[in-house]
């Protein structure tokens, strides 16, 4: 699971105005799923779907008060399954998406909201949501992802809310509470494991990814030596005493063919050695006999 927070430009992103600019381009994937048929998603909150872009707007550009005129008035974040999540998400477009809804409404945004550590819920969150299809820049096959617009105030338009300030937890000075993005991360992993039931491999967590890309080298040689282990924890085979029997067994029955081939070959030896002892026998007896013929002849000359 890919979240990142683009960083305010003067572009698309420009977050000091209206957020009008953003809604307009979270549109323009509509404009080509309906000229080929195909249906498309609409804006959605904590609990309404398929809302219009100017209810959007007027919502987001409403909800500012006491900002300042250079202030950031909304901030937008990108939720991006690959595509092993995806398919465990649902076989089909549609499936996916409402998937996503759904986790976005019971995992993404109260965990977003909690992490600020000033006590606020899901529902305090003023948020919109779109869901793309594709990705002009991708090869995956599957590339669903959620656009969120996110209010700088909350629902009641009197706390400010920051997910790009440094703060973590802070309880002294102006700014209490804060925003850890590495626990959003974690917590906001955990909790798609949980509801869609993905059994994550240790390659795809975020811990090993950030260790990968930002730890120490003490740091990434440790991460490697668990991935090694994990690799031959899953690869190592389990003992089942059928096989070995059935890899011994023809073993078992090859020497048992060999005793009853040295069987065979010792009594036809035997046969062997007494019909020789009979033949030589009977010739002997034949000579005798020659013999005394030949004696008898000699007499009578």
């Amino acid at each position: 699971m890919n979240i990142d927070f683009p960083p305010p430009s003067n572009g698309i992103y420009n977050n000091a105005n209206s957020s009008r600019q953003l809604a307009n381009y979270l549109e323009h994937e509509d404009l080509e799923r309906m000229q080929k048929g195909i249906y498309t998603e609409g804006f959605f909150n904590l609990k309404e779907n398929n809302l219009y872009k100017s209810q959007v707007i007027k919502d987001i550009d409403g909800n500012i008060g006491q900002l300042l005129k250079t202030d950031a008035k909304f901030y937008a974040i990108h939720v991006s399954p690959s595509e092993n999540e995806l398919q465990t998400m649902g076989s089909t477009e549609q499936e996916q998406a409402e998937a996503m809804k759904r986790y976005i409404r019971k995992i993404f945004i109260p965990e977003y909201a909690r992490n600020f550590n000033k006590g606020l819920s899901g529902a305090d969150i003023k948020f919109y949501g779109k869901i793309h299809f594709g990705r002009s820049r991708s090869d995956n096959k599957l590339n669903m992802h959620c656009h969120l617009i996110i209010s700088r105030k909350d629902q009641s338009n009197k706390i400010k809310i920051s997910p790009l300030t440094n703060h973590r937890n802070t309880k002294k000075g102006v700014i209490k509470g804060g925003f850890d993005r590495t626990t959003l991360f974690e917590n906001a992993e955990k909790g798609f494991d949980k509801l869609f039931g993905y059994d994550r491999q240790l390659t795809e967590t975020f811990e090993y990814c950030n260790t990968m890309k930002n730890g120490n080298m003490d740091a990434k040689l440790q991460m490697q030596d668990v991935e090694l282990k994990t690799q031959e924890q899953s690869v190592e085979p389990a003992i089942d005493d059928s096989v070995d029997k059935s890899i011994n067994q023809p073993q078992a029955q090859s020497k048992s063919h060999s005793n009853k081939q040295s069987g065979m070959s010792s009594l036809f030896s035997v046969f062997r050695l007494a019909n020789d002892s009979s033949q030589g026998q009977e010739e002997e007896q034949n000579l005798l006999k020659l013999k005394k013929k030949k004696n008898r002849a000699g007499f009578r000359m």
